[in-house]
């Protein structure tokens, strides 16, 4: 006797788990319900087909309800929503919206891969014409018809995540006068403050203007465009809005199932994608997860682990057993020339997880340094003090940024160690990298971190510094590098003179070194040790403070005097 598998949406863990199904199952009677007109659809290209990246529509769909069939006699049901799920009798129930028509279907298994809905603050005029959510391809089609039809010429996003951000970018690349609004100090949550100014003055270069810290409070329609209420603020006027404030599992219709929910109304599952009711499984963004790096329940609104968790409801379904290891947000993002890219736990989740967060922060060329047109990455990497354990990473660049922050992503899942990075053995030829790679040199920086070799000082700590009168605060850069700006309270003593000038430092006192990249500051270091004296390098070197304080971008080239000469 065939078994029956119904699959509560067709996107990216609906459709991989069906065509796993499939390919497991030969015989397996298999029916998809999606509320859109679309399927296996691309969620993350949608701001690309707005900015006109992606021209043609059919380019957003993997596969169609045809395809599909063709290939793997599925059947599709588009523009069909499942209403309510009945485990006592095993069926669900179903409006067909073209029709209007309702009926119940039986099943075997069950899959819920429902995925997650934009969040909808209710704010008054949130239904107005010119406020728009991006969710589906007919949200997409939606909003770009309105653009064009009305000649839209300033747009404003309600939300600094991925789709924020990513729409921003498109929106301004069509000759909009783009605003971004954001209730929290930045935007990108997953990358911490001091990594997101960079971010920002990314945007900002470009163009688009950045409201931090302001609260929408409602919209009023005008004879031309839209008047959005900001909290403390005077309004802004706009010619339409797109509300991009985040994601919430879609599964109300599951209200009466009987099932075990999560956090924000996600779905409890297990390690084999397995519900609290026998033979429901489900996956994708509608389901909490274990985060890999902390162990605890998350969120992960993310295609790469839906893509997974189909597969293995697939597996499970068919006996093969596999199991979800839990998500660590591998993600990556392009704003302009601008690559931002992170995994695993930021600072701010790690030390709310209970661990003991030590850092670097270093900026090397994305290859070799003598080979034309390199460009300066930026690199943040957590470890765990005791055990040296990899914990996260976020990187931001102009090159190689997605190579460095997809080895870490697997370091961290195989469970390496910082130190363990100074021993990979990765690719190099001048065009693509140095002998010592970024995360080679990020190894070597945490292994004399580890040993003792090494001591930092961080960013947050200056204000404390500049208030201490027991410690000596030391520019190592040239006399030229200091002179064109440098912190109030350092002296300067160049590297290749220190030895020279020893006499005139304290040995009394702590020593916090600074230079331009980090390089020459460690060399110092080493020296004054050397000598008996304590000194303290900078994490991240003069060029990360000067951009963080003073919002600047991210330099596309080492200066003349930096590490990379």
């Amino acid at each position: 006797m065939k078994m029956k598998v119904l699959i509560v949406g067709g996107v990216a863990a609906g459709a991989s788990a069906a065509t796993r199904l499939r390919r497991l199952d030969e015989h397996a009677e298999i029916i998809i319900f999606e509320r859109s007109g679309y399927i296996s659809y691309a969620n993350c290209g949608l701001p690309y087909y707005i900015g006109d990246v992606i021209q043609d529509p059919a380019q957003l769909s993997l596969q169609t309800a045809e395809s599909l069939y063709s290939r793997f006699r599925i059947q599709v049901k588009t523009r069909h929503e499942v209403l309510a799920v009945h485990p006592e009798r095993k069926a669900i129930s179903v409006l067909d919206l073209e029709k209007g028509i309702s009926f119940e279907e039986c099943y075997d298994k069950l899959i819920l891969a429902p995925g997650a809905k934009p969040s909808l603050p209710p704010l008054p005029g949130r239904d107005l014409d010119r406020v728009f959510t991006l969710r589906t391809v007919e949200d997409s089609l939606r909003l770009k018809e309105f653009i064009r039809e009305k000649q839209i010429r300033s747009a404003a996003l309600v939300g600094g995540g991925f789709i924020g951000v990513e729409l921003a970018e498109n929106l301004r690349q069509q000759g909009l006068d783009v605003t971004v609004i954001e209730l929290g100090k930045q935007l990108m949550t997953p990358f911490d403050p001091e990594i997101a100014a960079f971010i920002h003055a990314e945007l900002r270069k470009n163009g688009i203007q950045l409201a931090l810290e302001q609260a929408v409070e409602g919209f009023i329609k005008r004879e031309e465009g839209i008047d959005i209420l900001l909290k403390d603020h005077p309004s802004m006027r706009t010619d339409m809005v797109v509300l991009a404030v985040g994601v919430n599992p879609d599964t109300a219709f599951l209200k009466d199932a009987g099932l075990e929910m999560g956090m924000k109304g996600s779905i409890v599952v297990n390690e084999h994608m397995e519900t609290s009711i026998p033979d429901i499984y489900a996956g994708g963004d509608a389901v909490q997860v274990r985060h890999f790096v902390s162990g605890n329940a998350a969120l992960i609104s993310l295609a790469g682990p839906a893509n997974k968790q189909g597969r293995i409801i697939a597996d499970n379904i068919c006996g093969r057993e596999s199991c979800y290891k839990g998500s660590q947000g591998s993600s990556v993002l392009k704003i302009f020339d601008l690559t931002a890219a992170s995994t695993g736990l930021n600072e701010g989740s790690a030390k709310i997880a209970g661990f003991d967060v030590e850092k670097i922060i270093l900026s090397p060329m994305d290859h070799a340094a003598y080979y034309p047109d390199g460009k300066l990455m930026l690199m943040k990497l957590l470890f765990e003090k005791e055990s040296s354990r990899l914990l996260g990473a976020q990187i931001l660049g102009y090159g190689g940024v997605d190579k460095r922050i997809d080895v870490l992503a697997t370091a961290i899942h195989a469970g390496m160690k910082g130190t363990d990075l100074k021993d990979l053995d990765l690719a190099y030829a001048p065009p693509y990298s140095s002998a010592k790679d970024p995360v080679n040199m990020a190894g070597f920086l945490i292994d004399n971190i580890s040993s003792g070799i090494l001591k930092q000082w961080q960013l947050e700590e200056l204000p404390a510094l500049l208030e201490n009168s027991s410690v000596t605060l030391l520019d190592t850069r040239k006399e030229e590098e200091f002179a064109e700006g440098h912190i109030p309270g350092f002296i300067n003593i160049p590297l290749d003179a220190l030895r020279e000038n020893l006499e005139s430092l304290d040995p009394a006192k702590p020593i916090y070194l600074i230079c331009q990249s980090g390089l020459r500051s460690y060399i110092a270091s080493r020296i004054l040790e050397g000598r008996g004296y304590r000194a303290y390098n900078f994490s991240g070197g003069f060029r990360f403070y000067d951009a963080v304080v003073n919002g600047r971008c991210l330099a596309a080239a080492a200066s003349p005097c930096g590490m990379n000469k």
